[in-house]
């Protein structure tokens, strides 16, 4: 749960969720190659936004919450740009979430109780999206959704398909508008699909994953004759750029697009209630194995246009629409292997390797196993036969062990790291085994430099995970300060495989230009434990600069209660008990952020590492310019969906006026400021009796104070 991840883990971990969800967006829009079920892809979704949510302070400017799709760079065919951009759906996986995206649409729509909020609901086929331009009835141009603001050029390719007509029927003249783009799904059929693999595993061709990769896979041809060869089908769900839309509701627009010789969902029904949307969705899923496409979920929509007009968009998606996932399977398979990973923190993580099996049309080969004391809830082994479950808003897990009570040697969780050979061992109160080598530690060393590079902490430009292993295993990279000593080997780097002149000096001129580094980043990209982006910058501001950060840090280490030494930068009338009090009067600040940094300083192979850092860059005193205003010194909570300003822009004003920016809600709180489908801090907050206010007013708070 997010909430009990500490700021420096969610950072990292939604660094880590921006590069898988990106690369999984790539293999899945742009290649045709999922690695990943769709019911997987969700968990890793709902997780960045559990994170978002919790730490809105730490959302990224890659975030994958509003990305759609992904870009058609390396496409064969031609790219088109989309004169309304195709935009993605939120999603809902409990019968309670749409329940509330019926009342925040109320809400914002600023309705009555009991005013009927009609919808529509329809099975969302997994499929392909793709767009159909219709100019005077006559099609003139398909498009894939790639990024949603440019796709690929298919209109070949969809000639090829009945259910595309190359001209819109209509009574008249004046029935079709001139300009109207019909959006939906190309899609093939489950027996088709399995017709296809047939003849291609005679033919010894490609086998296909699912029907969804032989859609795309089909569609997405430069030579439109492999199409023709191929079973696709096509289903309206909606439109797009219109010169006209002659219809006032969602559910009525859609039977027009099917009058015009377009097919739509038979499935599709109006709705006059969150029970209603529900029961459908309940009918549709027990209809779901019977269908002849395949589907993972239902679609509701916001029946009246004018609502949906004065709704708008927020991120990547409507706030007039919502995919009801349906859950994932279930499926047996067997424990062959459980090897450890040992990530930055030193945490040694168990990851069992499984038999191959299918779920939902997806092969799976790893799960992870968590920590040492999920291995022993479970009670698995090597050879255990599992049940494996991915639903909608967890990662894949082990539910079952079905084997337990077999006769066998019970796995033996190690005690020191696989990677240096460290003693490996679990703090007090946690659950989590890590390695004590830190950064004498290889993987924790790599890990570790990447995150130092990362955007939150140094951002530096082209030195990204793939260059960092490299430079790693060639000797070049042992610790951050090596990263400003790399102008030395510009003559080993130039000819490399990807590097020429050019690159190389963009690299070391990106590097340069981090000599003088914000010292909060510094800070936070050392990867000190507990010390996330928002505590390093609140320690910071107190104390201004690093040395003197440390300095108290090594003061409040040597403490009494502690059993520790004396401090080695102890000078002046001091006391370790006052540092210690210093540190944790500053907000945000507990004894386990105090300890951690103690531990930092405490070891000779960190202080050698800090030492050799600040040898290569001089990070200027941290001073934050206020302004005088109603919320200074107030800590403040952002929470709901911003409308007029993203995450860091909230948090730069709060800062910017005085104010403390935190991600959760506390007694220490002062106000809130919420957005649409604010959900359980709100609550905490009426709770606390802590003030609320929206975004309007925050924007009058801003103005203001000048």
């Amino acid at each position: 749960m997010a909430s009990e991840t500490t700021e420096a883990d969610a950072a990292n971990e939604l660094m880590r969720l921006a590069k898988q969800i990106a690369k999984h967006n790539r293999l899945y829009h742009a290649e045709d190659s999922p690695e990943i079920s769709d019911a997987e892809y969700d968990a890793l979704v709902r997780r960045n936004a559990e994170l978002e949510a919790a730490y809105p302070h730490l959302i990224r400017p890659d975030s994958p919450s509003a990305q759609v799709g992904h870009e058609v760079a390396s496409s064969p065919l031609r790219k088109v740009a989309h004169e309304v951009r195709m935009m993605s759906l939120d999603n809902a996986f409990t019968d309670e979430e749409v329940e509330e995206f019926v009342a925040r649409v109320r809400r914002f729509l600023a309705l009555p109780d009991d005013a009927e909020v009609v919808m529509t609901a329809e099975d969302k086929i997994d499929g392909l999206s793709c767009s159909l331009r219709y100019e005077n009835g006559k099609l003139v141009r398909a498009a894939t959704r790639g990024d949603g603001q440019v796709g690929e050029d298919v209109t070949a390719n969809v000639a090829h398909i009945v259910d595309i007509p190359q001209e819109l029927k209509g009574e008249g003249l004046f029935d079709i508008p001139a300009v109207f783009e019909i959006r939906g799904e190309v899609y093939m059929a489950k027996e088709d699909f399995l017709a296809l693999n047939a003849r291609q595993a005679e033919s010894g061709d490609k086998i296909f994953a699912n029907p969804r990769n032989a859609a795309a896979g089909s569609l997405r041809q430069k030579d439109a004759s492999v199409t023709a060869s191929r079973p696709l089908r096509f289903l309206a769900h909606g439109w797009g750029a219109a010169s006209e839309v002659p219809a006032s509701t969602q559910y009525k627009m859609m039977r027009k697009i099917a009058d015009w010789g377009v097919p739509v969902s038979p499935l599709l029904v109006r709705c006059n209630s969150a029970a209603e949307m529900v029961a459908h969705y309940r009918s549709i899923g027990a209809q779901r194995a019977d269908l002849p496409y395949d589907i993972d979920g239902v679609v509701y929509k916001v029946d009246r246009l004018d609502w949906q007009d004065r709704l708008g968009f927020v991120a990547k998606a409507p706030r007039w629409g919502i995919a009801h996932k349906f859950p994932a399977e279930r499926a047996e398979t067997t424990l062959e292997a459980i090897d450890i990973q040992v990530g930055r923190t030193g945490k040694l993580t168990p990851v069992g390797r499984l038999k191959p099996v299918l779920v939902g049309g997806v092969t799976v080969t790893n799960v992870t196993l968590h920590n040492r004391d999920e291995i022993g809830r479970l009670g698995v082994r090597v050879g255990d036969r599992i049940v494996l479950q991915r639903a909608g808003d967890v990662i894949p897990q082990v539910v079952e062990n079905l084997t337990r009570d077999e006769t066998r040697e019970p796995y033996h969780f190690p005690d020191h790291c696989p990677e240096c050979r460290s003693e490996a061992v679990a703090e007090e109160g946690e659950v989590d085994v890590r390695c004590t080598g830190g950064l004498i530690c290889p993987a924790q060393r790599v890990e570790r430099l990447k995150h130092f590079v990362s955007r939150a902490a140094l951002d530096i430009e082209g030195l990204g995970e793939k260059t960092i292993i490299e430079f790693f295993q060639l000797g070049w990279l042992e610790s951050p300060a090596d990263i400003f000593r790399l102008r030395k080997r510009r003559s080993d780097i130039v000819g490399r495989e990807g590097w020429k002149d050019k690159s190389v000096d963009n690299l070391l001129a990106a590097i340069e230009a981090k000599r003088e580094p914000d010292a909060a980043r510094l800070l936070f990209g050392l990867g000190i434990r507990h010390v996330g982006a928002v505590t390093a910058r609140d320690l910071l501001k107190r104390f201004v600069t690093l040395p003197a950060l440390r300095h108290a840090a090594e003061l409040a280490h040597s403490s009494p209660e502690r059993g520790g030494g004396p401090a080695k930068l102890v000078e002046g009338p001091e006391s370790s008990q006052t540092s210690k009090d210093e540190l944790l009067s500053i907000d945000g600040v507990g004894p386990v952020v105090v300890e951690a940094l103690g531990d930092f300083f405490h070891e000779p192979h960190n202080i050698a590492v800090w030492e050799d850092l600040l040898s290569e860059v001089s990070p200027p005193p941290y001073v934050v310019e206020t302004k005088d205003s109603a919320v200074a010194g107030k800590t403040i909570v952002f929470t709901g969906k911003l409308e007029t300003m993203s995450r860091d822009e909230a948090k730069a004003q709060a800062e910017a006026l005085g104010a403390r920016a935190a991600g959760s809600v506390s007694a220490k709180t002062d106000l809130v400021v919420a957005g649409p489908g604010a959900g359980s801090k709100l609550k905490q907050a009426a709770a606390l009796g802590i003030d609320v206010i929206d975004e309007a007013a925050w924007a009058e708070i801003v103005r203001q104070a000048g």
